[in-house]
């Protein structure tokens, strides 16, 4: 009987040391790779010097200058005027990092670096110093285009990458001249895509990466592991003035555009699309029968303008642009200025349930950027304003809304003025009169005109209304 149970234990021992052999074959078998043993020296020596050795000369030290001009205190009194001069003037110098782009010796940095400056000096990895024109400097991207006469092909560059191919989670380095140290690399991942509301610049996209970025760091690369630009550095969150590891970039997209238009025309021309739109919350992309909220729906569509003129209507849902999906406005905005006038887009669209692809042909916003103006005289309440006729492509330049319609007040008025009194002051968009709409300056001389002696004013201070109460002059 011992015998017996004996040889059944045995068996059963044998088949369950069976069993598991069967299970963990396949683990034995497959080659390891969280542990993985290097298999060479170069795998032991990992390393991104090659990669900085190919990218960190194409990236600049920008010095600039300004001369400031203070007046002096005694500058009213004849006496004293002779002996301490009416103005003071002080030599004020900053510096940021650029990348050189352009083998002809085109660099590109932030316009926060050259912003007022008078003079421009740029200096080489390798200690090569050039006194450098301003090609074109851009507010509204926080992007400036300088150029240095060098020997032709003495100059490394830096290609542009593609930033449709980036992902969360890549490698980027970070190289620029923090705190005027010197030049220096430092290594992270992408954090964040198509930051949109960060609020550094009209045009936010931003990459987001926790590279260390510190003050000096603005205008230089954000590279990916092929040493291309992935974008420019410019901007930090931080509290402290030091790095968080919340760094922003602009998009080379971007960066190349502004670049062309520099080169090119010497000034930027934005194209518009003429819609507006709010981003999609999940209660709408529920309704819309979507599994996430994506895409911005058309609240309005400018008359005759790009979207009007390709049958955009309001109600639609522009999901993508170009085959990139978008969340909001600004994120719309920005791709679309990253093409130029007189090209086409394809704007993904959901009309009632049922997907549709619209191609829009881009044009500038219509009007003059450069206002006509007008100083007003006469018994009325804009007596003494000076005044343009807004249009959306006036209001784009000065950073407004372009569908704002109205007459801008381009400058406070003069103390004793009329329009002093009535309490006109820069900025303010006069929007009615007495109740009648004043879009043009022929709209407002004919509510001047039709005026009984008293008056109402209307305008939009702020983003807000503002009507006065009844009065007569």
């Amino acid at each position: 009987m011992t015998k017996h149970v004996t040889k059944l234990l045995a068996a059963a021992l044998f088949a369950v040391a069976a069993l598991l052999l069967v299970l963990i074959q396949p683990v034995l078998t497959a080659p390891a790779q969280a542990q993985a043993v290097p298999h060479s020296a170069q795998q032991i020596d990992l390393t991104f010097a090659p990669l900085v050795k190919q990218a960190s000369p194409a990236v600049v030290n920008v010095y600039t200058r300004k001369t400031a001009r203070r007046q002096s205190p005694f500058a009213n009194d004849p006496r004293f005027s002779r002996l301490f001069g009416r103005q003071q003037e002080r030599a004020q110098g900053s510096l940021g990092s650029g990348v050189l782009v352009g083998r002809d010796g085109v660099i590109v940095t932030n316009n926060h670096v050259v912003e007022g400056a008078d003079e421009f000096r740029i200096v080489l990895s390798d200690r090569r110093e050039y006194a450098a024109e301003l090609l074109l400097a851009d507010e509204r991207t926080d992007l400036a285009v300088l150029k240095i006469d060098a020997e032709a092909g003495q100059l490394p560059t830096l290609p542009f990458a593609d930033t449709r191919d980036l992902e969360v989670g890549d490698l980027v380095l970070a190289i620029g001249n923090p705190f005027g140290v010197g030049q220096t690399v430092t290594s992270g991942i992408i954090s964040a895509t198509a930051r949109t509301d960060v609020g550094i610049s009209d045009y936010a996209f931003f990459i987001q990466t926790d590279a260390a970025i510190n003050p000096g760091n603005s205008g230089g690369a954000l590279i990916n592991n092929a040493g291309e630009l992935v974008g420019v550095n410019t901007a930090i969150f931080s509290r402290s003035g030091g790095s968080n590891g919340i760094g922003f970039a602009i998009p080379s997209e971007m960066v190349r555009r502004v670049v062309d238009a520099a080169v090119n025309e010497g000034r930027i021309i934005r194209p518009w699309l003429g819609l507006k739109g709010q981003a999609v919350s999940f209660d709408i992309a529920r309704s819309q029968g979507l599994d996430r909220p994506i895409g911005i729906i058309v609240t309005e569509v400018y008359e005759d303008g790009p979207a009007d003129k390709a049958r955009l209507r309001r109600g639609d849902l522009v999901t993508a642009i170009n085959g990139r999906e978008v969340y909001d406005e600004r994120g719309l905005n920005f791709l679309a200025a990253t093409q130029s006038p007189g090209e086409r887009v394809r704007l993904s669209v959901l009309r009632g349930g049922n997907e549709r692809t619209i191609n829009v042909l881009l044009t500038p916003p219509p009007g003059a950027t450069d206002a006509e103006l007008h100083l007003m005289a006469g018994a009325h309440p804009l007596s003494g304003a000076e005044i343009a006729e807004l249009s959306p492509a006036l209001a784009e330049s000065l950073g407004g809304d372009p569908f704002t319609k109205g007459i801008l007040v381009t400058r406070n008025p003069p103390r004793r003025s009329i329009a002093r009194r009535v309490g006109l002051r820069l900025g303010d968009i006069v929007v009615a009169i007495n109740g009648r709409e004043t879009s043009t300056k022929r709209q407002l001389e004919d509510a001047i005109g039709r005026a009984d002696g008293s008056w109402e004013v209307t305008i939009q201070r702020n983003g807000r209304r503002i009507t006065t109460p009844r009065f007569t002059l």
